[in-house]
């Protein structure tokens, strides 16, 4: 399995476990960085030994991929190469107790592989300074978006280890929303409740798809330099989001959005809402029911390929994002069903009027940055 495939059905696996943990009497909208996470999460797994590691191995999908660390770092190089159209920061850090003791093996191959650092903090005697510290270096590194990923309490004397990932993403569209189109309209979040929204418009060739066997409408909006685009994924009205997750793979996900499957020949007539969402989430309790448990406990956590004196597991991991979509762009700090095109009708209907599912995609390693569903204002 290539690492792509593995970081994008663990992203699946993650976000359904997310939405499954938020379920309520209406939905609500959520959205993470998959990529950022999986990041991070590879450089624990650089440490973790025996059940840690095979339990990590399995969740992720680590095991699968042969020599991760090597691949990992030709990734995010491709990822975060410079870009004139869009500006894309991907940043991990690994916060640990200064009394601990950490292998420089460990350290030089983080380095190494993650072009990232261990930085020593004073968790038993200065944990809240050291909370205040990590979230200054996370708001710098999503340009402000993000302002307070630890919240208080957070940390306390017992804290050894921290995980943080930061991910900030700014493009443009190729073809952007002229805002003098841009009018109020209802937004249906549920069959009996709708809600004002400012609805973008334009009409344009953009590519296009179809999946019969769920009736879904899938539509790509690319960035100015076809690196990176957001594809949309809209349900019927009648069919839940949960319905469609329920069923989605990696395989039929970059199946739904392979370029050669959408055709792009038709003018389609695009409602999209403007929107900003912000999801903030502590994942260890959502990584422990998907069978990562061992990494948050004291009492069984191996991660001794980090340090050889024992005790050291992840007290938390915190993950946040931010993506904003309007008129000029994004900007964002957080296989077995036929696809039929309508090569022959030159006009699509794509409203986005109702909760749909949305990717911010890599093209060229169709890596999935985020991942989220949009509910309507909330």
């Amino acid at each position: 399995m290539e690492l792509s495939g593995a970081n994008g059905q663990f992203a699946l696996d993650l976000y359904r476990a997310l939405c499954k943990e938020s379920e309520g009497p209406r939905l609500t909208s959520l959205v993470i960085s998959p990529l950022s996470i999986s990041t991070a999460l590879a450089m624990v797994y650089l440490g973790a030994r025996n059940n840690t590691e095979a339990e990590m191995g399995k969740v992720m999908r680590f095991s699968q991929v042969s020599d991760v660390h090597a691949h990992f770092n030709a990734l995010m190089e491709k990822i975060t190469a410079p870009s004139s159209s869009h500006t894309l920061n991907l940043a991990n850090r690994l916060f640990g107790e200064k009394s601990s003791s950490f292998s420089q093996e460990f350290l030089g191959e983080i380095q190494k592989n993650y072009l990232a650092d261990l930085q020593a903090m004073d968790f038993l005697q200065a944990s809240e300074e050291a909370r205040v510290q990590i979230n200054q270096w996370v708001k710098e590194k999503t340009e402000d978006k993000i302002k307070e990923l630890l919240k208080a309490g957070v940390l306390t004397h017992m804290t050894r280890l921290v995980l943080v990932n930061a991910v900030y993403f700014k493009g443009s569209w190729m073809h952007r929303f002229r805002e003098e189109n841009t009018k109020e309209m209802p937004f249906k979040i549920t069959r009996t409740e709708t809600r004002l929204v400012q609805m973008m418009h334009q009409v344009r060739k953009l590519p296009f798809g179809y999946v019969p066997e769920h009736e879904l409408q899938v539509l790509e909006l690319p960035y100015t330099d076809k690196q990176l685009s957001m594809f949309i994924i809209l349900p019927p009205e009648e069919t839940s989001l949960g319905k469609v997750m329920s069923k989605l793979t990696i395989a039929k996900l970059l199946e739904w959005t392979d370029p050669a499957n959408l055709d792009d020949g038709s003018d389609v007539v695009l409602h999209l809402p403007r929107f900003k969402l912000e999801t903030s989430a502590s994942l260890a309790g959502t990584l422990t029911v998907l069978g990562m448990g061992s990494l948050f406990d004291a009492g069984s956590a191996d991660l001794s390929g980090m340090s050889g004196d024992g005790g050291l597991f992840i007290s938390t991991l915190a993950h946040s994002a931010v993506c904003d979509v309007n008129e000029e762009g994004t900007e964002a700090a957080a296989a077995t069903a036929a696809i039929a095109s309508f090569c022959m009708m030159r006009e699509e209907h794509f409203t986005a009027d109702h909760p749909f599912l949305f990717l911010i995609m890599h093209n060229p390693t169709r890596s999935i940055l985020f991942l989220g569903r949009y509910c309507g204002p909330q």
